[in-house]
């Protein structure tokens, strides 16, 4: 399963895009933001495979934003959203790490398979800016997010599953259960006995432990 993170401050966008990728068997959305600083607070919390990121964004550029994700998480690949068509666009977003670049004109079901195949380390069909940046050597960024890894072990957070990793995460942001069931489409229910499990996993009686511990572990959009 792809763990796929969109940034978009366009919430209608946001739904069509989820809605695309969560109806994918084999992909699914870890989180959401509106905003870089959102986005970088919630990527670090949720640890997607790749990020869907808008060019235009209300507190900076997705640009710089994706120049940002790929330092702090290198094993994240990202997929950049614009609405202009120019070869200037694209070779500042090859330049930051990005590993795709697509045109919002674009159907929303091709997104999904975007990110497949940037997810799998191919550069896009008619991209072909993005082929060095498709040839990075994925052994060196796992290398380094290994190293990060190493030096703050937590196995706490390894033994989360996905969706406990996600439910963390919303924790954090100080959402309820209910909120959290509408937010990820679950019954309520089924979203209680998921934070039972990471409480008990993290080795917490209460969620107020599971947040400050989650917040913790957030970094601030430098």
């Amino acid at each position: 399963m792809t763990g796929v993170f969109l940034v978009d401050d366009h919430e209608m966008v946001r739904r069509a895009v989820a809605a695309v990728i969560d109806a994918a068997t084999d992909l699914c959305v870890v989180g959401e933001a509106g905003s870089c600083r959102e986005a970088l607070r919630r990527i670090a919390a949720t640890r997607p495979d790749v990020a869907v990121l808008d060019v235009h964004l209300p507190d900076g550029s997705g640009i710089e934003l994706c120049r940002a994700v790929r330092r702090e998480h290198p094993g994240c690949r990202c997929l950049i959203l614009t609405g202009y068509d120019d070869a200037g666009g694209e070779r500042a977003a090859a330049a930051a790490g990005a590993d795709g670049l697509l045109l919002k004109t674009v159907r929303t079901a091709d997104v999904a398979g975007a990110v497949r195949t940037i997810a799998s380390g191919r550069p896009l069909p008619g991209s072909p800016g993005f082929a060095a940046g498709a040839r990075r050597l994925d052994r060196t960024a796992q290398e380094r997010r290994e190293t990060r890894e190493d030096a703050h072990p937590d196995p706490r957070i390894a033994s989360l599953s996905l969706r406990e990793r996600q439910v963390l995460a919303l924790i954090a942001d100080a959402q309820t259960n209910r909120q959290i069931a509408e937010r990820m489409h679950l019954a309520e229910k089924t979203v209680k006995n998921y934070v039972t499990s990471l409480l008990s996993k993290l080795g917490f009686t209460h969620r107020t432990q599971a947040a400050v511990f989650a917040s913790s572990r957030q970094r601030p959009l430098d």
